[in-house]
């Protein structure tokens, strides 16, 4: 029986897939297959796949309908005992998947397994490490405040577990992930592995660099979630706010300094303030309002000579350090 399905939905993909496609063959848990899902690729992403024959591979195409859409295809080909999701631009560490089963043979009670994230380029160089939060058992309070997975590359699912709460919102424009996750903790425990094992490409054309639509979405994501949360809960609601808004902040304010990125980093940050005014309190809002008033006042070229030299002004991605996870 095939113990693990990976399913990577992909959509031009060609500059990415190999390192992914090659992250999941040099896994040291060998048992499993890998169902990738092109989703109308009209760039060169099927012949960087053909490259590779490993019998465990399958490939399956459909015209483009979106990744949420996608990834449900690809479970319904799966025959695996456990699932776990690849976005066609990250990695994994090889120990990942032995790692995570381990973990949930050990936590029988649990259904969801996940690990720490680190951030990489595009070039597939070490960018930031993520929150590494650890959190195991009923994990459905900790999740309505932060995404502590942090991407859809991240857990191990039972297949029962996934295929129970229905799978993708194929609705939402973002935050799909996220969304999945809480529908999960509401049934079922999670396991943590204390270890980075999620490599996360940040480049500029992905999904995530595109915060208005992604606040859009995710705010959606919040109000559902609220919305079937019990009373006793219903004060999480200021932090869950206030950690999406240092997320898109950050988002906003990735790669080079420009002008272009001020408007909407503003409203992030005022919006994070509302949510949680401890952050006026915190270095990296010092060093973020000082970067949009650089940025907004002085030449653009000063600009970058100035944050080259001083690195930890551009650096905004300590904010999430003060993401609030035990109010």
């Amino acid at each position: 029986m095939i113990k693990i399905s990976v399913i990577i939905p992909a959509y031009n993909s060609q500059k990415s897939i190999q390192n992914t496609i090659e992250s999941v063959l040099k896994q040291t848990l060998k048992n499993w297959e890998l169902i990738i899902v092109d989703d109308g690729s009209q760039d060169s992403t099927l012949e960087v796949i053909s490259q590779f024959t490993d019998s465990r591979i399958k490939v399956f195409s459909f015209p483009h309908a979106g990744a949420n859409i996608s990834r449900n295809r690809g479970l319904k080909h799966a025959n695996g005992e456990f699932i776990s999701f690849l976005d066609a631009d990250d990695m994994w560490t090889p120990d990942k998947l032995e790692l995570q089963l381990q973990a949930l043979q050990s936590h029988p009670q649990a259904s969801v397994a996940y690990s720490w994230t680190n951030c990489i380029d595009e070039k597939s160089q070490f960018l930031r490490r993520g929150t590494y939060i650890t959190a195991t058992g009923n994990v459905y309070a900790k999740l309505l405040v932060v995404n502590f997975l942090e991407s859809g590359s991240n857990p191990l699912i039972k297949r029962e577990a996934l295929i129970t709460v229905g799978g993708f919102d194929e609705s939402l424009s973002g935050g799909q992930d996220w969304d999945l996750y809480l529908r999960l903790a509401a049934r079922y425990e999670f396991v943590a592995v204390s270890s980075p094992q999620i490599l996360y490409r940040i480049s500029g054309n992905s999904l995530s660099t595109n915060v208005v639509s992604q606040e859009a979405a995710c705010l959606t994501v919040i109000q559902r979630a609220f919305s079937h949360a019990p009373e006793s809960l219903m004060y999480l609601r200021k932090y869950s706010m206030a950690n999406l808004y240092k997320y898109l902040l950050c988002k906003s304010l990735e790669g080079s300094p420009e002008k272009s990125k001020n408007l909407v980093a503003t409203k992030f940050l005022w919006k994070a303030i509302i949510n949680d005014p401890s952050l006026l309190k915190a270095p990296a809002c010092l060093k973020i309002i000082l970067r949009i008033l650089t940025t907004t006042l002085l030449p653009s070229q000063f600009t970058k000579i100035l944050f080259s030299k001083i690195p930890q002004i551009s650096n905004t991605n300590t904010l999430l350090g003060y993401m609030q996870f035990n109010p």
